[in-house]
């Protein structure tokens, strides 16, 4: 490998909206990360469904298609 050219690899931490944080290794000049959806809140881990409305848009297509 030649020396000089890689990127630092330092500790990162990283904070979730739902509150869970955790710390990894990223080539990062940050030392912080903050995430909007995690693998402690991501429906596809916890098995939950859950509607991330982006901006009123599933309003807007319930409101659309007259759908409860």
């Amino acid at each position: 490998m030649k020396e000089k050219i890689h990127p630092e690899y330092s500790k990162l931490t990283v904070t979730c909206s739902c509150g869970e944080s955790f710390e990894t290794r990223s080539a990062l000049r940050e030392a912080e990360l903050h995430v909007e959806v995690c693998s402690a809140c991501h429906p596809f881990y916890t098995g939950d469904q859950k509607l991330v409305d982006t901006e009123g848009r599933v309003d807007k297509f319930r409101r659309k298609y007259n759908l409860q």
